[in-house]
């Protein structure tokens, strides 16, 4: 087969593989051979990408000597579950990564913390966290096989092992140093304390995950969310540039409701994305199997904890912190996952969506 010159840059391949995602930019291409939309996205970023390698290395310092690669500073709108495939390989390219991630599920081990402890809802949180740790010891992979660790499904065997665990005989503790393992154990301690003070309230540990566990034990002693968050990314060795952020600081519980077309009204992040009809019931991100929901969805909101209509709708306030990275990052990157209910109680807050449009930066979905 014949090598054809590149009509723009009058090279021929494999050179003309440098110049590739320029042709694809500039050229113009008849409809029939225009490549497939995520062909283009994909260029597009890598595009974006090249350009920032380019611009980096191509930086004379003060000695002449071209400048240190710096990777390019992200900051990714997500929920808990869907993105987290895409963190591990994301590390490889940039660590200068700024997570954003509501506060608001009210599934799984989440929801029973909520139910007897209050505060935010930290699942989502700590399963980023889990995903950022380091990984480079055994130590490291100690602390995130312990704190990554649920409990099992039945109610008596799982109350059986979380003593073991808070009183440091499971074998999860094996290869955790002594000054990790006080720190952990402290606040897992703490956590149990205040299940305890709650005696009106019966904890169910089925399914528990220790991780949140430990984080709503941080939370509660520290009474910062920030804090809790601080804490937990040094236990877990998170790389100092990698930043984990609640798009709303608070220490009270926040609700998501949704109103659909038909003018249903439905309290709970849980039963936007999961809808189970009142049952309570362990859910399984990995099926898609689960009931649909009468209507199409019209919009998300926030609502007090105790609401059940629109005359219950609240506008908590954004964190500052994720306002600050939306102004100074170099790409946004609106992430795979459930839209509602994990792009969606991000987006809404007051203050982002005029950030965003503010700044002139590339924008992925």
């Amino acid at each position: 087969m014949a090598l054809v010159a590149c009509p723009r840059c009058n090279i021929t391949p494999p050179q003309a593989s440098a110049c590739g995602i320029r042709c694809l930019l500039r050229a113009p291409r008849s409809a029939a051979s225009r490549p497939p939309p995520w062909r283009l996205r994909r260029s597009r970023a890598m595009a974006v990408y090249e350009g920032w390698h380019s611009a980096a290395a191509g930086a004379d310092t003060d000695g002449g000597a071209p400048a240190p690669h710096v990777p390019p500073s992200l900051l990714v709108f997500s929920g808990g579950t869907a993105f987290n495939g895409v963190v591990e390989e994301l590390k490889k390219v940039t660590t200068r990564v700024a997570h954003v991630l509501p506060v608001s599920d009210d599934g799984g081990s989440t929801a029973e913390i909520v139910r007897v402890l209050g505060g935010p809802a930290v699942g989502d949180i700590r399963s980023r966290c889990l995903r950022l740790s380091d990984e480079s010891t055994a130590e490291a992979l100690s602390v995130r096989k312990l704190l990554g660790h649920r409990l099992p499904i039945d109610p008596s065997e799982a109350k059986l092992e979380w003593y073991q665990i808070v009183e440091g005989d499971h074998t999860l503790w094996e290869g955790v140093s002594r000054p990790y393992r006080e720190t952990i154990r402290a606040f897992l301690v703490y956590f149990h304390s205040e299940i305890l003070r709650r005696s009106a309230e019966m904890f169910c540990f089925t399914n528990g995950s220790i991780g949140n566990f430990f984080f709503a034990g941080a939370r509660i002693f520290f009474q910062s969310l920030d804090a809790a968050i601080f804490l937990f990314s040094r236990v877990s060795q998170i790389p100092a540039e990698s930043l984990v952020l609640p798009v709303i600081s608070t220490n009270d519980r926040l609700t998501l409701g949704c109103e659909l077309w038909d003018g249903t009204i439905i309290r709970g992040q849980n039963e936007i994305s999961h809808p189970s009809n009142g049952r309570r019931e362990i859910v399984n991100k990995d099926c898609n199997s689960c009931s649909t929901l009468p209507s199409r969805i019209k919009r998300v909101f926030y609502m007090s904890s105790e609401g059940s209509n629109l005359l219950h709708e609240v506008f908590p306030e954004v964190n500052h912190t994720v306002l600050e990275q939306l102004s100074k990052v170099d790409c946004i990157v609106y992430a795979m996952g459930s839209l509602f209910t994990s792009v969606c109680p991000s987006l809404v807050l007051r203050g982002i969506g005029e950030t965003i449009a503010s700044r002139s930066i590339p924008k992925f979905v």
